[in-house]
């Protein structure tokens, strides 16, 4: 009998119906992945040679493939504080966010907290320039920008996109309002933006609740999608006569005779009296005689030394200690500098503003244009290192997104909540969230999950298969 009280023959049986499961479940999540996403990246292998580091000398930070803290998923990490960062993936092919549904996901995780980064996304232009996949910076074109940016009094959720317009033939960068806040803790989670063509629409959640929902065509953009009809005209200058003033000083009024511009707000009281039990000789504070000079203290370097002072205990009970001085109190002869009061202008022409001519960058639309999407960046400038980089995916099934999230941010952050709780307690550690699992069946699913590892680490034609796997199991538990 077993330490899980099932025979070996019984173990073998089940474990063998779990990878038969395993093995139908594989398939139908490949089509479904195939069928479903333009692009997902698990890190479930090494990035190097799917993801091009920038050349560009200033993006010194080392990328770096390694496990989340507390559990075996992998990521793309920035290991190192005050550094620019850049890489970027070309995809296979052109996504057009303006057909359909387009869902943007990624997971993130400041592992040491966070004090300034940004952590965001740069969904890019295809690149014209193939034989340089690997170049991004600043000034390279995107499409939409999307992430979290935690940075002194900045916190947000950027949603960003590039607008061309049809006028001008300029970009505009335009910035959603009010954005969602970055959550600053410790843990993993999932920041997911889908855009709706049908509805001119997006909505932005956090960890899969809805965060924001706003409209490409309403003021919840800056600047607005549609340039304003008309503009002030910039020629037009305010003549030197128009008076903005609405009130005046009274030019007939004068100062009274009697207003004293010397009297001060305050005089001494004359009609106080010291209280009765007022300590005149002694002093408010006492040197302390329990206070002692250090043996290493040196007058030449430390100054000369003085005894520590304290409250004197004799005035603790008295009204007061030391010269008593009579308080002072408000003048009612103040009357401060003359002023004269005010009047309505009669001259007044009102606030000044430029005419209005029209705007020479106006243009009518009913939707937003969104310029394609052909590479994937990360272009970011981070103060804090161990930020980690996960399951980034481009989809139009914005149920395939969930199921992913539920599927692979859901297990991450259980386990890292859990090692949390566990190191409040007195022998809370990670040996013992690893060690004492509360059941034979997690006990056999940790199997199945080291088993998935191995394989996708000595047989080659299994790395592929190492989420897909990982997913069928999940389902199964």
């Amino acid at each position: 009998m077993s330490q899980f009280g099932v025979s070996a023959m019984k173990r073998s049986m089940l474990l063998r119906w779990i990878i038969g499961y395993v093995i139908i479940g594989v398939s139908s999540i490949s089509a479904s992945i195939a069928k479903d996403t333009t692009f997902y990246e698990p890190f479930d292998s090494n990035w190097k040679g799917r993801w091009f580091v920038s050349k560009n000398g200033d993006y010194k930070g080392k990328w770096k493939y390694e496990k989340g803290q507390g559990h075996d998923d992998y990521g793309l990490v920035v290991s190192e504080k005050a550094k620019k960062y850049g890489i970027s993936y070309n995809l296979p092919f052109v996504v057009d966010p303006n057909k359909e549904s387009l869902t943007l996901q990624y997971d993130v995780r400041f592992q040491k907290g966070i004090d300034c980064a940004g952590a965001y996304l740069k969904f890019l232009l295809p690149k014209e320039d193939e034989a340089e996949p690997n170049e991004i910076d600043n000034e390279t074109p995107y499409s939409i920008m999307f992430g979290a940016d935690k940075c002194g009094s900045t916190n947000k959720v950027h949603f960003i996109f590039r607008h061309k317009n049809p006028v001008t033939q300029k970009y505009v960068e335009h910035h959603m309002k009010h954005t969602a806040l970055v959550e600053k803790d410790r843990f993993s989670h999932v920041y997911t933006a889908t855009i709706y063509p049908d509805t001119n629409t997006v909505k932005i959640f956090v960890d899969g609740q809805i965060a924001k929902n706003c409209d490409f065509m309403k003021p919840d953009f800056e600047p607005t999608l549609i340039p304003p009809a008309m503009i002030p005209d910039p020629t037009d200058v305010k003549p030197s006569t128009w008076d903005e003033r609405q009130k005046i000083p009274d030019p007939n009024a004068s100062k009274p005779k009697d207003w004293d511009e010397d009297e001060p707000r305050k005089i001494v009281d004359l009609d106080a009296r010291k209280p009765e039990g007022w300590l005149d000789d002694e002093p408010e504070e006492i040197d302390d005689p329990d206070s002692q000079r250090p043996n290493d203290w040196n007058d030449e370097e430390d100054g000369e030394w003085e005894q520590e002072k304290i409250d004197n205990p004799k005035c603790e009970n008295a009204p007061g200690c030391g010269p008593w001085k009579p308080p002072m109190k408000n003048n009612p002869a103040f009357k401060g500098k003359w002023s004269a009061p005010l009047i309505e202008n009669p001259n007044y022409s009102g606030i000044w503003e430029a005419k209005k001519i029209p705007n020479p960058d106006h243009y009518q639309a009913t939707r937003p244009h969104f310029e394609k999407i052909g590479r994937i960046g990360i272009e970011i400038w981070s103060m804090d290192e161990g930020i980690i980089f996960d399951n980034i995916l481009i989809t139009n099934n914005e149920s395939f997104a969930s199921e992913i999230r539920m599927k692979t941010w859901d297990r991450k952050i259980k386990a890292e909540k859990q090692i949390e709780d566990d190191s409040d307690d007195e022998e809370g550690s990670l040996k013992k969230f690893i060690k004492n699992p509360s059941s034979m069946k997690k006990k056999m699913f940790e199997g199945c999950y080291k088993l998935i590892d191995w394989c996708a680490s000595y047989i080659p034609f299994m790395k592929r298969f190492k989420y897909q796997l990982i997913i069928a199991v999940k389902t199964i538990e």
